[in-house]
């Protein structure tokens, strides 16, 4: 007897998705799942071609340029930049380091890029970089934010690779699809 109401509730299950399929299938002609599915591969295709245009210039891998100048030529030719200032000397540097290539192998829209910040003087001055490791943001050229030591990682060196991905999408250099709640909580 107690097995009644669940066969019930099946046998009522059964009947809504029926009736949905049947409104589904008078709504949908064939010609309208052609269409979708067109759609579907030229987006694909799109994305594709967009990808290899990415790893063309570089994305996909965290290195190292060598100066100043190759900094500018490089955040010219990317919509999205982060370029981590780093010293041999400063052992959160190598931290750092360990976080930037798991994440630019994984956010391929985004070049990932480490400088020296002593072979690089006029562009620490000019952007006033104070303490290492600091990451600079970019978006279109421009310095759209910082991330200094690791205050906003949780001020801990044990932070997680999620965590800086977590403070990256924040500033929208990256395509995040979490929750950014935190984030405009904490930036506002």
């Amino acid at each position: 007897m107690a097995n009644q109401p669940m066969d019930v509730i099946a046998k009522v299950l059964e009947k809504v998705e029926e009736q949905v399929d049947a409104e589904l299938n008078k709504q949908l002609k064939e010609e309208d799942f052609e269409v979708l599915r067109e759609k579907r591969l030229e987006a694909l295709k799109k994305a594709h071609k967009q990808k290899q245009e990415w790893l063309s210039k570089g994305h996909g891998e965290y290195r190292e340029i060598p100066s100043e100048k190759d900094f500018f030529s490089e955040v010219k030719e990317s919509k999205n930049v982060v370029c981590h200032f780093y010293k041999d000397s400063t052992f959160r540097c190598k931290i750092l380091d360990k976080h930037l290539s798991i994440l630019a192998k994984k956010h391929v829209e985004t070049k990932f890029l480490k400088l020296n910040a002593e072979k690089a003087p006029f562009l620490t001055e000019r952007l006033g970089i104070k303490v290492i490791p600091t990451l600079a943001l970019l978006i279109d050229g421009k310095t759209k934010d910082f991330v200094v030591g690791f205050t906003d990682l949780g001020n801990t060196d044990e932070f997680s690779t999620e965590m800086l991905e977590w403070r990256l999408g924040c500033a929208g250099v990256i395509n995040y699809r979490k929750d950014l709640l935190p984030c405009y909580l904490t930036y506002m």
